[in-house]
């Protein structure tokens, strides 16, 4: 499953506790309305980026907890939120101790402490003393300060009166049990925990808990489902404790707010015609879910539909909408081998129920290669596969340089060009929402001037490049034109200094005119 509210919480480095907008830390990414423009000059380099405007985090498919608190706080309780999540479902019951195995590590030597037994040995241990674990051929040693307690056979399981101290990860219910390595070194362990138990330790990990407790009882039973009826992730354990399955934290993460969704919904889980199946769920979806064939290589399921999700903005949602820049350069390095010759932009083929993306192409100078949305989104680093893209570039022409072609300053892009109408987000671009009515300035073939011309792609039909200017610390409009069917344009500006291109939602470059 996907990165999850509780899991982006604890990363302090880049958000805020309250919920902040998650940082730009993908290489090359800088904010939108940043990309720098080149420095002035008798003739001013182009320059060029890559801008994406989009909507939610995670994969979409299921609840989004946004949505589900927003649900909560318009007087939803936490089954009339699940029903409209997870389509034609019940509510049942299972039982609250069936056991669940988590892997907690891959490898290593680990320490615990807490335990006071080993499963089938006659052996006491003590509470207050800290064991490691090495492997001994197929078997396990178990020492304590350097001594041998013993060689046993695995799978070696200890227990306590209380949670178990894992060293470096944190404190468990239940049972650690270890198992050599089958390959590499190094010993495998994994909490064998009751359901509702390992539940407490996920809702506290994936919501905060200050949020409505009709949304953190619907997450209860949505991690619960998701938990008791997921396909084993190994014959060793049923689940990982990271996001590969939903983020579990143990008992350092509890809280009495979601301890007490838990027991308020002990051993309930989401049924499709009287059988658990598995919830996905997610941080935000941006308004709109997605159905679970359009994100995942599995058949279509009647309970994980795309649909409307009214609440999503609640709570101050950063995610609902959000926006990244690439400089076409570090676009490029990123998209490596999916790009033939140029990277000239990318263009959407097919989306889904929701606009997130299935199918897109990368359009290099020498050809296209088509590829996934959920490849993009890893990629390039972005929240969700909800995105539409624009490449802007431009350059600052002078007087005496060679005559610029004339744009195309009335009617719609020519059709027949391969382009594509791609969605963009709700937020207006920068410098306002309608275009005045000022005069487009086109530059004509025979004439040379003062202009910003250059490219963007895809061509959207209808669309104009807007040419801002700034003066005062304010920008005002230049100028706009309607780029050529190719996606070229050039606009003539009154004189000389810097100057700001827009087009189909994108703040792109800024450059100078001397």
């Amino acid at each position: 499953m996907s990165v999850r509210v509780g899991h982006r919480l604890r990363a302090a480095a880049c958000k805020r506790a309250a919920l902040a907008t998650v940082c730009l830390a993908t290489l090359g990414a800088v904010p939108a309305r940043a990309l720098p423009g080149a420095a002035p000059a008798r003739a001013a380099a182009g320059v060029g980026g890559l801008y994406i405007t989009g909507a939610g985090y995670g994969s979409g498919v299921g609840m989004s907890q946004y949505g589900a608190a927003g649900y909560a706080l318009h007087g939803q309780t936490y089954q009339q939120i699940l029903a409209d999540y997870y389509a034609q479902t019940t509510i049942g019951q299972v039982n609250p101790r069936h056991v669940v195995t988590v892997l907690l590590r891959a490898g290593g030597e680990p320490t615990f402490r807490g335990a006071t037994r080993i499963a089938g040995s006659r052996r006491r241990l003590r509470a207050g003393v800290a064991y490691s674990v090495v492997p001994s051929g197929v078997r396990l040693r178990l020492l304590t300060r350097g001594r041998t307690v013993g060689v046993f056979a695995a799978p070696l399981v200890v227990r306590g009166r209380g949670p178990l101290a894992l060293a470096g990860s944190g404190r468990y219910a239940g049972a650690l049990v270890f198992r050599p390595r089958l390959l590499g070194r190094g010993v495998m362990t994994v909490n064998a925990v009751g359901l509702d138990a390992y539940v407490r330790g996920v809702v506290a990990s994936e919501m905060p808990a200050s949020w409505p407790s009709q949304a953190l009882e619907a997450q209860a039973v949505a991690s619960r489902s998701y938990a008791y009826a997921s396909t084993p992730a190994s014959p060793d354990y049923d689940l990982y404790a990271g996001t590969r399955s939903q983020l579990y934290l143990g008992v350092r993460a509890q809280t009495p707010a979601t301890d007490a969704a838990v027991a308020a919904t002990s051993g309930q889980v989401i049924e499709y015609q009287g059988i658990p199946v598995v919830t996905y769920f997610f941080a935000s979806s941006g308004g709109q879910t997605e159905s679970v064939q359009n994100v995942f290589a599995v058949a279509p399921e009647p309970w994980l539909i795309g649909m409307s999700d009214p609440y999503d903005d609640s709570l101050g949602n950063p995610y609902y909408r959000w926006r990244r820049a690439f400089r076409l350069p570090a676009a490029q390095a990123r998209l490596g081998r999916l790009v033939r010759g140029r990277l000239r932009g990318i263009r959407v083929l097919e989306r889904g129920v929701s606009p997130r993306i299935v199918r897109a192409e990368v359009v290099g100078t020498h050809g296209s290669v088509r590829v996934s949305g959920a490849t993009l989104r890893s990629i390039l680093g972005t929240p969700s596969t909800w995105m539409a893209f624009t490449t802007v570039t431009a350059r600052g022409v002078q007087r005496g340089t060679a005559p610029l072609p004339a744009p195309t300053t009335t009617g719609p892009s020519q059709p027949g060009t391969g382009t594509t109408t791609t969605p963009t987000t709700t937020a207006p671009a920068t410098g306002g929402g309608g275009l005045p009515q000022a005069r487009s300035r086109a530059l004509a073939p025979d004439r040379r001037r003062l202009a910003v011309a250059g490219t963007v792609f895809p061509v959207t039909p209808g669309a104009r490049v807007r040419v801002e200017s700034a003066s005062g610390g304010r920008w005002s409009l230049a100028g706009a034109v309607r780029p050529t069917a190719a996606g070229r344009y050039a606009l003539a500006v009154a004189g000389p200094g810097r100057y700001r291109v827009l087009y189909a939602g994108a703040t792109g470059p800024t450059v100078w005119v001397r």
